[in-house]
């Protein structure tokens, strides 16, 4: 059996397209998740370059780095939690090591080190993107929207959305043109 790890792997298409991809080449895996792949058996040399090619074709990355796949895992758990909207008013650092299996200051200094910003300053982007969502779907209310994401109050995310927009939420509403990234981008 073998794992592999995969970049920018953030959502269920992306699963799809990766399962869609190892059926295309007669592959045979046990599970495709959110950033990993388990195999039944280890690739052979000319089927990891294939496989390599084809999934840069499609936006993603294999990673063969253990620090690399690490940081992928890490991203990967925080766009679930955010992009689900479960969980989110638990303990970031105490979740991520217990998923890890690592000491969160030992996760903290590799992701620092290697992505260039902190997993809380990555965890607030990736929360702004998706409250940038929920405001283009115009479903709920900011009030809705700070409560499903964790935020204490309105006023705290309307400051924070400000801080690192340079917009209040409702200017970005009003916006016509609405800058947003796919959280893999971030």
């Amino acid at each position: 059996m073998q794992k592999l790890q995969i970049k920018n792997m953030v959502c269920p298409r992306c699963v799809m397209a990766v399962q869609n991809l190892f059926h295309s080449l007669g592959i045979d895996f046990i599970e495709v998740r959110l950033g990993e792949v388990l195999l039944e058996n280890d690739l052979k040399q000319k089927q990891k370059s294939e496989f390599r090619e084809k999934l840069q074709q499609l936006g993603f990355e294999l990673l063969d780095d253990k620090h690399a796949a690490l940081i992928n895992q890490i991203k990967t758990l925080i766009i679930g939690l955010i992009q689900n909207e479960k969980e989110l008013n638990l303990n970031l650092s105490s979740f991520l090591s217990k998923k890890l299996n690592r000491d969160y200051s030992q996760l903290s200094k590799l992701f620092s080190s290697t992505v260039g910003i902190t997993i809380e300053q990555f965890t607030i982007l990736q929360k702004i993107e998706k409250v940038k969502e929920l405001l283009i779907y115009d479903e709920l209310s900011l009030k809705e929207i700070a409560f499903r994401l964790g935020y204490s109050s309105t006023a705290y995310l309307s400051s924070q959305f400000k801080k690192i927009t340079g917009l209040t939420p409702t200017e970005f509403k009003n916006l016509t043109q609405k800058d947003r990234k796919s959280p893999d981008e971030i």
